[in-house]
């Protein structure tokens, strides 16, 4: 694992944590382990990051438990807003891919920590622990990815494109059909093709080839 130390802060009561996952299953299998712990709190429970966003202005949970890949408004788009808006509130991610994209845009987006859905109820309990006392935690899966988003500079991005269309248009780059696509980021055909069209309108509807190219330029294709 890669932790670092925390920040100096105590807490009197335990620790409110607000639950965003659009699986129900999920949610019922967290919330279970951290019931159990007298430390921990579940104030809440989201289904997608627009929703977490309200909850959180609302209910003001010391970490904001996330999901990456969530309907409406996915877990990196609401940690950047969480920044703007309610940047004391801890944003621990929580995702089944160790994808170097999706950790990288966690750190870009300023969440505290990048956890797989794999890990133990301890580890878990650890990580909710370490970001509510100001530090950050990134399960060891994930750890060699962070220590190189650290040391690389960021490629410029002219089109503002979000974290899962960058992932659409790798895919694109890569020749994946988009039900191939869809199964990969857990998302919908019908999504995927949304995707593709915002692409296209933000580069200049520029056809495959083209499309490769700016995959290449941006950095997607190392």
């Amino acid at each position: 694992m890669t932790v670092h130390s925390p920040s100096p802060r105590s807490f009197t009561r335990p620790i409110r944590v607000l639950l965003a996952d659009d699986h129900e299953l999920v949610r019922d299998g967290i919330r279970a382990r951290l019931q159990k712990v007298a430390d921990l709190e579940v104030v809440g429970e989201a289904t997608n990051g627009r929703d977490a966003l309200t909850l959180a202005r609302d209910l003001r949970p010391d970490v904001l438990l996330m999901d990456v890949s969530m309907p409406v408004m996915n877990g990196l788009e609401a940690a950047t807003q969480m920044r703007k808006t309610l940047p004391e509130i801890a944003v621990l991610i929580l995702s089944v891919y160790d994808n170097p994209e999706y950790v990288r845009g966690v750190v870009q987006a300023g969440a505290r920590g990048y956890i797989l859905k794999d890990i133990s109820a301890a580890e878990m309990i650890t990580a909710i622990t370490s970001v509510a006392n100001g530090g950050y935690y990134f399960s060891s899966a994930v750890g060699p990815t962070l220590v190189g988003a650290g040391t690389s500079a960021p490629v410029e991005d002219p089109y503002g494109l979000t974290d899962r269309e960058r992932q659409v248009l790798t895919a694109i780059a890569k020749g994946q059909p988009n039900k191939e696509v869809a199964k990969e980021l857990g998302i919908s055909v019908r999504t995927v093709e949304s995707h593709r069209l915002n692409l296209r309108e933000k580069v200049g509807n520029k056809n495959a080839a083209q499309l490769y190219k700016v995959a290449q330029d941006l950095g997607l294709l190392d």
